[in-house]
């Protein structure tokens, strides 16, 4: 609410006719998190849009007498129009706008690059009426018949140095101008889209989830790498957050003698109470973690996030199975990327004992067996898996001795818990042993985690 206001109160002593002015108001005043700006441009993009017709009806119905006419003319395209894949027509031939493209990008021509944008949208995208879509589609399609690797060769042909660092420095300026081209496109198809469906549908077709809330277990290539982007600056938030929490802790445990000896004026009542210096203790954390294929990527992820903010415990180390278990602390030593490690444990940690397929009690065994001797009441165990044992034993009882040893145990199950105890789920077998079950799909889930652990 608050961002709300203060936004409103932005709008009233700005020059609401600029376009550029209300977006940067609107910006400042709601956009609280960096990675909030691809959401927030889309957001501005989609219910201020510049809109090119009156409404889309108008658009297609030149579109059609336009075609009209130069078939009634000609019996076909004549000189400087062409009509692209979807029927739509462009004034410019395909040479022609190549041309354009060109120019507008090596002179950083804005005005031309929306012209040819435009033109490029027209000709190629094949834009249907009505039809609920995103704009991906009509993306894909445009740049597909742009011939964006050539375009980049001839940008960089055209200002490449002597030296290699020229010659890099042209490439990525190069490579920046069609990244550029990219988003003007884009947005053509958004306006067009939003005059032809409404911002409130359109809305609604684009809209994705903030890194922050995307299903690990369901995320592709782009947006793990987006995850794992987030998690960098996250981490250092949360590390410095804890750092403070701990710093605040102005109460040690009740200083019994010095509270007697308070007491003696009030008739040995105790109503002062005295409390010995705070001296808060970093925790230790031992993380075991299901690295099989149905789990692999909400592994990765949380072990980025531990290593990331271990500077907060006093110890952590680490530990990997699937249905053999090897430690893997020693792989985070010294490492400054925490995806180097990840990828020595795909490829070094020893897992695999016998058929290949999750076993957490045969893993569970072996960890008490080599590794329980080290558990003390400063220890907190982080178990990360989503429980499915492939119908082997799931000696529980491992679990009720960690627990007894420990300070705490958690579990991190990535899946939604409508599907705990489904199929070869055994959660419940563990759960009375844990100190938590907790659902951690998200990055969010797992930052609300780390902050109570601390």
């Amino acid at each position: 609410m608050s961002e709300h206001v203060d936004s409103a109160k932005a709008m009233e002593v700005i020059d609401l006719s600029d376009r550029s002015l209300v977006k940067n108001a609107l910006a400042a005043t709601l956009v609280k998190d960096g990675d909030h700006m691809p959401v927030f441009n889309t957001a501005f993009e989609v219910f201020f849009s510049n809109r090119s017709w009156d409404s889309a009806s108008e658009f297609m119905d030149e579109v059609d007498t336009g075609d009209a006419q130069r078939e009634g003319a000609a019996g076909a395209t004549g000189p400087g129009q062409s009509r692209g894949e979807g029927g739509a027509a462009s004034s410019l031939s395909a040479r022609e706008l190549a041309e354009l493209l060109y120019r507008a990008l090596r002179d950083g021509d804005r005005e031309a690059l929306r012209l040819a944008a435009g033109e490029s949208v027209t000709r190629y995208a094949g834009m249907e009426p009505g039809r609920p879509v995103g704009g991906t589609y009509y993306l894909y399609r445009t740049l597909r018949n742009l011939d964006l690797e050539s375009l980049e060769k001839r940008l960089t042909l055209g200002t490449l140095d002597d030296d290699r660092l020229g010659e890099r420095i042209a490439r990525e300026e190069a490579r920046a101008r069609i990244e550029m081209l990219k988003a003007e496109i884009e947005r053509v198809i958004r306006e067009r889209l939003v005059e032809d469906r409404g911002s409130a549908a359109l809305a609604k077709s684009v809209r994705k989830p903030l890194p922050e809330d995307l299903d690990v277990m369901h995320a592709n290539r782009d947006e793990m790498a987006q995850l794992e982007r987030a998690l960098r600056p996250l981490s250092r938030k949360l590390a410095v957050r804890l750092a403070r929490r701990r710093r605040r802790r102005r109460r040690g445990p009740v200083d019994l003698r010095h509270t007697v000896r308070r007491s003696l004026s009030t008739g040995g009542v105790p109503i002062d109470l005295r409390f010995k210096p705070p001296h808060p203790a970093k925790p230790e954390i031992f993380v075991i973690a299901d690295i099989s294929g149905s789990v692999a990527s909400f592994a990765r992820f949380t072990l980025h996030l531990v290593h990331a903010i271990s500077s907060q415990f006093s110890k952590v180390r680490s530990f990997v199975f699937v249905d053999g278990l090897d430690e893997v602390t020693q792989l985070f030593e010294g490492v400054d990327d925490p995806a180097e490690t990840v990828a020595k444990i795909n490829a070094e940690a020893d897992v695999i004992a016998f058929d290949g397929h999750s076993d957490y009690g045969r893993a569970l065994l072996s960890f008490h067996e080599r590794f329980a001797k080290d558990i003390t009441r400063r220890s907190t165990i982080l178990i990360l898996g989503d429980a499915r044992n492939n119908y082997h034993q799931a000696h529980a009882e491992v679990i009720a001795d960690l627990k007894y040893r420990a300070k705490a145990v958690y579990w991190l199950n990535p899946e939604p818990t409508a599907y705990w105890n489904s199929g070869d789920s055994i959660v419940s077998q563990y759960a009375p042993y844990c100190e938590k079950v907790i659902e951690c799909r998200t990055l969010r889930q797992l930052e609300m985690f780390v902050g109570e652990l601390a």
